[in-house]
């Protein structure tokens, strides 16, 4: 049997971020940033106070500690702060398959390219050293904003899934559906993200 490399520490990062295993550690650090309440508008998650993300942020931790879920926070090297946090999950490594999603930036950082920064990290630890087949992202289908960044980084949009899943206030969503897969990949990052090769 492979060893799950999700149980071992991954430190992605380049010039703009470096991407750290979340631990206890990185609550000060992102409690501040997680209580900009338009972060949560259209997630699953609903983080209104302190109670709130200490909950999502230990549940967090107990997904990376299982191999549910691997989440980072993510620091900015050039700004020399945090500036949120983002994971791997729905890990299928015997389907060579993996999700990126829960990120989440300070409002100041958005806009910024630490997003692009980030997906590239992330895109290319997956497809080149985790030899993935397929990596998906999902978004509301009303977070236009969120769909847009992610045709931007030259993911594929799939389709929707249409009440595919109950958010914690209880509302109904509709999923919009993107993916990168591996034979798409080295054109992509020899062209969207050429700036950081």
């Amino acid at each position: 049997m492979i060893a799950n490399p999700f149980f071992n520490p991954i430190i992605l990062e380049n010039d703009f971020v470096q991407l750290q295993p979340l631990t206890t550690e990185h609550y000060q650090y992102l409690l501040p940033i997680a209580m900009e309440k338009s972060l949560w508008q259209f997630t699953g998650a609903s983080v209104e106070n302190e109670e709130d993300f200490k909950r999502y942020f230990y549940t967090a931790l107990s997904e990376k500690e299982s191999g549910a879920s691997y989440p980072f926070a993510i620091f900015n090297k050039r700004t020399n702060q945090y500036a949120g946090s983002t994971r791997y999950g729905n890990i299928s490594l015997p389907n060579k398959r993996v999700e990126i999603g829960w990120t989440w930036y300070h409002p100041s950082m958005q806009g910024s390219g630490i997003n692009k920064a980030c997906k590239f990290l992330l895109l290319s630890y997956g497809f080149e050293t985790l030899q993935l087949n397929r990596i998906e992202l999902k978004t509301s289908l009303l977070n236009e904003k969120s769909q847009r960044a992610m045709l931007k980084i030259g993911a594929v949009k799939e389709g929707i899934l249409r009440r595919h899943m109950i958010n914690e206030k209880g509302e109904v969503r509709d999923t919009v559906y993107f993916s990168f897969i591996k034979e798409e990949w080295q054109g992509i990052k020899g062209t969207i993200f050429k700036e950081f090769l």
